[in-house]
């Protein structure tokens, strides 16, 4: 099997290397000679690009972020769009998302820092987590006008949940089941029993079992 080449870009080399020393001994254990080592850069590259190991490391987490969820923010809908059509294409396009392939290295890094929240993590919560989550929390009180805030905010994370799960837990269901029966959910099966079991318990669609295979535009 052939070994894919290093990017060209020194900054992307850096910040790939850094990705899998941070993901493998965390901050305090990776050094700066040994991610320029890995990266085939000068040791002066990292205050060139990143000014210090911190940055570099935030940059690091934040590039990890984007590796492993297939994308940066979540784009603005457009205008004129119901939110009912807005959920559910939020919850498609967060579907996609946790079904994007991710380097072990990236995943690891994230959840790392996830664990024992940092700066880098304040960061990527402030550029990327928290608009998500700010606008589905603005879709959700659109439909739901008198849920109040505490069920406003669990039914928000329900939905993150549902989707979560299979970014998750998907190799412990196939312990469970079996890899043959869980690669069989997709992501258009997925996103599709996401959409109508949500839409279903908010009341917006027939119950659940209700509903044919084609669910919810």
């Amino acid at each position: 099997m052939a070994i894919p080449s290093p990017p060209p870009d020194p900054r992307l080399r850096l910040l790939e290397a850094a990705q899998a020393e941070f993901s493998d001994k965390g901050y305090d254990g990776a050094t700066t000679r040994d991610i320029t080592r890995r990266a085939g850069v000068n040791i002066a590259a990292i205050n060139y690009y990143f000014g210090d190991k911190e940055q570099l490391y935030i940059e690091a987490v934040k590039h990890a972020h984007v590796c492993a969820t297939a994308g940066g923010p979540f784009p603005d809908p457009l205008p004129g769009v119901t939110a009912a059509d807005r959920l559910a294409a939020f919850i498609r396009e967060m579907v996609r998302r946790m079904h994007a392939p991710a380097s072990p290295t990236a995943m690891k890094l994230m959840m790392r820092e996830l664990a024992e929240p940092g700066k880098a993590a304040d960061v990527v919560v402030r550029e990327f987590v928290q608009p998500m989550a700010f606008a589905l929390r603005d879709i959700l009180a659109e439909l739901l006008p008198d849920i109040g805030h505490k069920r406003l905010l669990m039914t928000g994370f329900s939905v993150i949940g549902q989707c979560l799960f299979y970014r998750q837990n998907l190799p412990v269901a196939e312990l469970i089941f079996g890899k043959p029966a869980v690669e069989e959910l997709d992501l258009a099966a997925v996103a599709d029993h996401v959409v109508r079991f949500t839409f279903a318990a908010l009341g917006l669609a027939p119950p659940y079992l209700a509903t044919g295979p084609e669910g919810v535009s």
